[in-house]
């Protein structure tokens, strides 16, 4: 019989990246001469990976990005950040839970994230979750990322599972119209990195804890589109 599988998204939904992640967005518009931002902007800008990050950046201060220097400064970004993981990185409340309650229910568990994936195999590592996950696919790991639905579904390939016997859970507008977009339900988690509410978005599912996802709804979302 085919194991149920469930994806996560990492940053704003397994792991609370966010003071790392400015903290490194910081250092590099620092280098660029720009203002610092704090959390509630911060926010606004992940999503897409650092990349898309320094540019959003640039665009809130009115600021024109070169294509050499946008490169120039994803590579002090990257550096920044890989030299300080895990940093204050840590796991939402109920992960390590909810890991373990749907182990012991054998479901395959896998990472679909727009981070680099060298990055987010370290963080995961350093945390001590490796062991649990059939797959951490990350923005690099194929020719496509979310909000292509081709993220998802190879990611579903690679750990070993099945699409129809899949459920997504992330904080954002990305990983919500990835995973409509594969046809697979979405439990949107209400404590990411988002500047408008989930619902908005119209997910399977909204959640403010992991507690919350249980295996009772898991399995309603699966027998709702089976």
């Amino acid at each position: 019989m085919a194991r149920p599988i469930i994806v996560f998204d990492l940053d704003g939904t397994l792991v609370d990246t966010a003071p790392d992640l400015m903290d490194s967005l910081n250092h590099t518009l620092a280098q660029a001469d720009l203002a610092a931002v704090d959390e509630p902007s911060f926010r606004r800008f992940v999503g897409h990976g650092g990349r898309v990050m320094i540019e959003r950046a640039f665009a809130a201060q009115n600021r024109r990005l070169e294509t050499q220097d946008h490169d120039h400064l994803l590579e002090v970004f990257l550096k920044h950040y890989s030299a300080n993981i895990p940093g204050r990185s840590q796991p939402f409340p109920g992960v390590r839970d909810a890991i373990a309650r749907f182990e012991a229910e054998n479901y395959i568990l896998a990472i679909c994230t727009n981070k680099y994936e060298a990055n987010s195999l370290d963080l995961i590592n350093t945390l001590g979750l490796s062991q649990h996950f059939a797959a951490n696919c990350g923005q690099d790991t194929f020719a496509f990322r979310k909000p292509d639905p081709r993220h998802l579904t190879e990611t579903i390939l690679r750990a070993g599972g099945n699409p129809q016997l899949a459920v997504m859970i992330g904080d954002s507008r990305t990983d919500i119209d990835t995973a409509k977009a594969a046809g697979i339900p979405v439990v949107a988690v209400d404590f990411g990195y988002t500047d408008r509410h989930v619902s908005e978005f119209e997910p399977s599912v909204v959640v403010s804890h992991f507690d919350e996802i249980t295996l009772d709804l898991v399995q309603n979302l699966l027998e709702a589109v089976n």
